[in-house]
């Protein structure tokens, strides 16, 4: 019960702090609507499934214990969120305030970058290879870490679900598009600083 109790708390914590999946889901959902920050929702808990196999799996010790691989995919992940930054950033203002109107992502598109922006993040790569190194018993049963994975999935599923729901919300929606060449540059910013800022940590 203790194992279970660490897991949820550790859990709950990560999720909430705020960081790239935050800043990604935010971006989809005030720029393009409810559906496609939906759809980025979905792809960040499917990149928490994919950090849970690969360290049930034995390949977390590997990329946690190889600088050069742990590297890689901080490199990797920096590059994605500024290159994402730097578009919003440059975005012009197309979209109407009509919210049904306007160009948007695919459902596909918005998927992947829910799923890339988690997969490419060390920050998730850290949580979930020390959560079952640390806190996660030798002895504990396969299906039991199996059903702590889908729990951190499904909590990284109904918080940025919440977010989604809030941050696409009509009347917030439309006064934030009434000012998107500004909101374009805030989220560009942020996520290009989050890249940055994954970039040059030690």
């Amino acid at each position: 019960m203790t194992e279970v109790i660490a897991v949820a708390v550790i859990t709950l914590l990560a999720v909430i702090s705020p960081g790239a999946d935050f800043a990604m889901v935010v971006r989809n959902s005030c720029l393009y609507g409810r559906p496609t920050g939906l759809f980025a929702t979905a792809g960040v808990a499917a990149g928490v499934l994919v950090h849970v196999a690969y360290t049930m799996l034995g390949v977390g010790l590997l990329i946690a214990s190889s600088t050069a691989l742990f590297t890689a995919i901080k490199l990797a992940g920096a590059v994605y969120l500024v290159w994402i930054g730097i578009r919003t950033f440059r975005a012009p203002a197309e979209l109407g305030v009509d919210l049904e109107d306007g160009p948007g992502l695919t459902r596909f598109e918005a998927l992947r970058s829910g799923f890339l922006t988690n997969v490419l993040n060390p920050k998730t790569t850290l949580f979930v290879v020390s959560t079952f190194t640390q806190v996660v018993g030798p002895d504990t049963p396969v299906w039991q870490q199996a059903g702590y994975g889908v729990f951190m999935s499904a909590a990284h599923l109904g918080w940025f679900g919440a977010v989604a729901l809030f941050f696409s919300g009509a009347l917030l929606r439309e006064r934030l598009l009434k000012a998107q060449k500004a909101l374009n540059r805030v989220i560009g910013s942020v996520l290009v600083g989050l890249g940055m800022g994954l970039g040059f940590a030690r």
